[in-house]
C-alpha cells in the first residue's frame, strides 16, 4: 500500500518485515528514527520473537550483532558518522568471520569539525572493510535494499551496508510503496546460516591466523564480493518479479544510450542530476546519467560497458581522499582503462552543502564544451580559501581553520588576537 511516510519509519517498517531476532540499538544522528521505529514496534508486538537491545556504545552494537549472527540469528543495526567510525574494528570483524548482519548507514559527514549533515565521507572510509556496501537513490529504495539485503547477506553469508542520505532521505517524508508480510516472506525464507556456534558441535571463530593461511582468507573473502557481483543483479529480478517493481541491481541508467557526456553519482544526488539532464537534453546536449547501486563490489564490468559510448565522464561525488581527490572517480577511472574516454572528478555537497541544479547546469556545459578541470570542488568560495590561505602565510599561530572561515562568513563573531 502507498504511504506518505518519514523515510526512517519506512526502512523500520522494512526491517522487521525481515523477521530481525536481534535489533542492537544505539543513537546517533540521523539514524535514529529508524532504531526507534524498531523499538516501538517490538514494543507493540507488531515485531514479535525480536530482542531489541539498548547497547552502550555504537561499538557495543556491532559487537551483539557479531555475536548474535555467530549463534545463528537474524541481526541488524544501523549507525551513521562518528558512530560507524567507533564500531570499526568490530565492522571488520564482522566481515572477517562471515557473518550476514544488514547494517544501515544514514550517510552523515565526519567530523573534525563537527558537521551533522550529509555526505559520503563515513561510507567510503569502510569501502574496504568486506562489507557489501549499497546506495539508495530514494526512499522507496532504500524500504526495498533493505529486503534484498537480508536475502544477500544470507546467500553469501557476509555483511551488507544499506547506505541511505542522512536527512535528505531519512527525515523525509515521501509515497512509499511499503509491502505485505505475506510479499516479504515470499521472497525472504526463514534465516539457515552457513555457519553457527552450536554447543552440540563445538568450533572455534575468530581464531589467530597466521602468515601461512591469512592472504588465502582474505582472498576468499574476495571471491564472495565477486559473486556478490552476479548475485545482486538476480536477487533484485526477483524481487521485481515478487513484489512488481524494479529496484537495486549493481547500477542504473537514465537517458545514457547515445549520451557523449555521462555523470556518474550515488545516492540521493541522482534525482537532481537526472532533472538537470532532462533540461540539457531539452537544449540539445546529448547527456546521460549512470547511478552506481552497488559500491562494494565495484560494478567495474558493468559500468565499462555503460560507459563504452561515452566521450566524457563527470563522477560527482559527495566525498574526498585528500591528497588524492576523487574516491569514486578512481573505481571509474579503472573501471574505464583503455577506453576514450576522460574521466572527471566533481567533488560536491560536502557537509550537507545543496547540490542545486543551477550549479549542475553550469558544470556539465562546461564539461561539453571541454573546459572542465579533472577535479572541480563544486561552488568552492575561492575568497574564504585565499583569505585563509594568506592569513595562514602571514601568521604562524594564524589559529585554527574551521573557526576561522566561521568568522570570515559572519557565523562566528571573535577576532583573532
Amino acid at each position: 500500500m502507498l504511504r506518505q511516510v518519514e523515510g526512517s519509519r519506512a526502512v523500520a517498517e522494512a526491517v522487521a518485515l525481515c523477521r530481525p531476532e536481534v535489533v542492537c540499538a544505539y543513537p546517533i544522528s540521523p539514524q535514529t528514527h529508524i532504531i526507534e521505529g524498531i523499538g516501538a514496534l517490538v514494543k507493540s508486538g507488531e515485531l514479535s520473537h525480536c530482542e531489541f537491545i539498548n547497547v552502550e556504545s555504537e561499538f557495543a552494537a556491532m559487537s551483539v550483532c557479531i555475536g548474535a549472527s555467530a549463534t545463528g540469528a537474524r541481526a541488524y543495526t544501523a549507525t551513521a558518522s562518528q558512530g560507524l567510525l567507533f564500531m570499526i574494528e568490530a565492522v571488520y570483524n564482522a566481515s572477517g568471520l562471515g557473518l550476514p548482519i544488514v547494517m544501515t548507514l544514514a550517510n552523515r559527514a565526519i567530523g573534525a569539525p563537527i558537521n551533522i549533515w550529509n555526505d559520503h565521507s563515513d561510507a567510503m572510509s569502510v569501502r574496504d572493510a568486506g562489507w557489501i556496501q549499497l546506495f539508495a537513490e530514494t526512499n522507496q529504495e532504500a524500504v526495498d535494499l533493505h529486503i534484498q539485503a537480508f536475502r544477500l547477506a544470507e546467500e553469501l553469508s557476509m555483511p551488507v551496508m544499506v547506505c541511505m542520505d542522512g536527512f535528505i532521505l531519512t527525515h523525509a517524508f515521501e509515497g512509499v510503496e511499503i509491502p505485505t508480510q505475506e510479499q516479504v516472506d515470499a521472497f525472504l525464507p526463514p534465516y539457515d546460516p552457513r555457519q553457527v556456534l552450536d554447543p552440540a558441535e563445538p568450533v572455534s571463530i575468530g581464531a589467530m591466523v597466521g602468515p601461512e593461511a591469512f592472504e588465502e582468507v582474505r582472498y576468499l573473502a574476495h571471491v564472495k564480493q565477486l559473486e556478490a557481483l552476479d548475485l545482486i543483479p538476480e536477487i533484485a529480478a526477483e524481487f521485481a518479479g515478487t513484489l512488481g517493481r524494479r529496484s537495486g541491481g549493481l547500477l542504473s541508467t537514465y537517458r545514457s544510450e547515445d549520451a557523449e557526456t555521462v555523470v556518474v553519482a550515488l545516492g540521493s544526488v541522482l534525482g537532481t542530476i537526472k532533472d538537470t539532464v532532462d533540461t540539457l537534453r531539452d537544449q540539445g546536449m546529448r547527456i546521460g546519467v549512470v547511478g552506481i547501486g552497488s559500491f562494494r563490489p565495484f560494478p567495474a564490468a558493468a559500468l565499462r560497458v555503460a560507459l563504452a559510448g561515452a566521450r566524457r565522464v563527470v563522477v560527482i561525488e559527495k566525498a574526498l581522499a585528500p591528497g588524492a581527490g576523487g574516491i569514486v572517480a578512481t573505481d571509474v577511472s579503472m573501471a574505464t582503462a583503455g577506453l576514450e574516454v576522460k574521466t572527471h572528478a566533481v567533488i560536491a555537497g560536502l557537509g550537507g552543502r545543496p547540490i542545486t541544479k543551477s550549479s549542475l547546469m553550469e558544470l556539465l556545459q562546461l564539461a561539453a564544451s571541454g573546459g572542465l578541470e579533472d577535479l572541480t570542488f563544486l561552488d568552492l568560495d575561492r575568497t574564504l580559501i585565499e583569505r585563509e590561505l594568506a592569513r595562514m602565510a602571514s601568521h604562524r599561530r594564524s589559529g585554527p581553520t574551521a573557526e576561522n572561515l566561521l568568522r570570515d562568513v559572519g557565523i562566528v563573531s571573535a577576532r583573532v588576537t
